[in-house]
């Protein structure tokens, strides 16, 4: 079993994995037999239509609330409608992203820095978030020649796990799930033999430092700042916008040079915050592309929706 002992896991809770990875290698095999675009419209549909239906839709909107407090209702819910559809499409797509890249349907703008950072031999910390489609850029990354361990998180099931782990290598992309102390040492070892690392930066992480994100605070994953910081390199920004016809723009954006003041958690927490606006600036620019379905902000500024005047929200 991948990653499993035998007696690490119940024969029923192993059955149970086997019948889900089943279920996930069926829909993987329908969705390359309908093609790109077949299999993007399809889970975009499906989430377009089953996505409001459930208990994250309450989440959605009250993001969409917190990040647009004047934005009229009626387009609030226009705009969670179609970040759903956003989702089911990029679900999809990560079926058939080898053929998605072999098709040509990434335009890579500032090409030229990926180059210059391969050409370089020096590592960077690449730093984003989800918006649209996210495999696109890991594609890019390891497209471009640059030696990057893409991070990810794991799937609960080993098997379904190993799947997306193979799908992910049709198109080069080479992905490393840290786990503890181990996986951190293993980040370490990576660039210090020169290889980048890719991290997403737009989660909730309860234990980083406190940042400003919309207006409102939020915590955030300080391991990006940390890892420049410590091989005194640059966070790259790089971000990805859907276009017509199940197409992409990837932005490969200017570097982040991070201070060295000598106080060491200031530092982490000013490169912290400009990823964190860095991230703001790009869903401001295209909202309907960013991952709104997890609750960013802590619990007491979701709790404050509640003493919010009903005009400013039905404006």
């Amino acid at each position: 079993m991948p990653g499993e002992t035998e007696k690490s896991v119940s024969f029923r809770q192993d059955l149970i994995w086997r019948v889900e990875a089943a279920g996930f290698a069926a829909f993987i095999g329908l969705m390359r037999m309908l093609g790109v675009e077949r299999a993007s419209a399809l889970g975009g549909w499906l989430l377009r239509t089953l996505g409001p239906k459930t208990g994250t839709q309450k989440t959605v909107m009250r993001n969409l609330r917190i990040a647009f407090p004047d934005m009229p209702e009626a387009e609030r819910e226009a705009l969670a409608l179609a970040q759903w559809e956003q989702t089911g499409r990029a679900f999809a797509e990560t079926a058939v992203m080898d053929l998605l890249v072999k098709q040509d349907r990434i335009e890579v703008v500032g090409l030229e820095r990926l180059h210059a950072i391969r050409d370089s031999g020096k590592p960077v910390v690449f730093a984003g978030g989800h918006f649209a489609n996210i495999e696109t850029l890991a594609a890019t990354i390891t497209g471009s020649g640059v030696p990057c361990q893409i991070t990810y998180r794991a799937a609960n099931n080993p098997y379904v796990d190993a799947q997306i782990i193979a799908a992910r290598a049709r198109y080069g992309v080479k992905l490393f799930a840290p786990k503890g102390g181990d996986g951190a040492r293993e980040l370490l070892a990576g660039m210090a033999r020169g290889e980048s690392v890719a991290l997403m930066n737009d989660q909730k992480f309860s234990e980083g430092p406190e940042v400003t994100f919309f207006g409102q605070p939020v915590n955030a994953a300080p391991g990006p700042s940390r890892l420049a910081l410590r091989f005194g390199t640059v966070l790259q920004p790089m971000s990805t916008v859907r276009l017509p016809g199940v197409r992409f723009r990837v932005t490969v954006y200017e570097p982040i040079e991070l201070e060295t003041t000598g106080d060491r958690q200031a530092d982490i927490a000013r490169g912290v915050q400009a990823i964190t606006s860095f991230i703001e600036e790009r869903v401001r620019e295209s909202p309907v592309d960013w991952f709104w379905v997890h609750k960013r902000w802590p619990h007491r500024v979701y709790a404050s929706l509640e003493s919010r005047p009903a005009s400013v929200e039905r404006r």
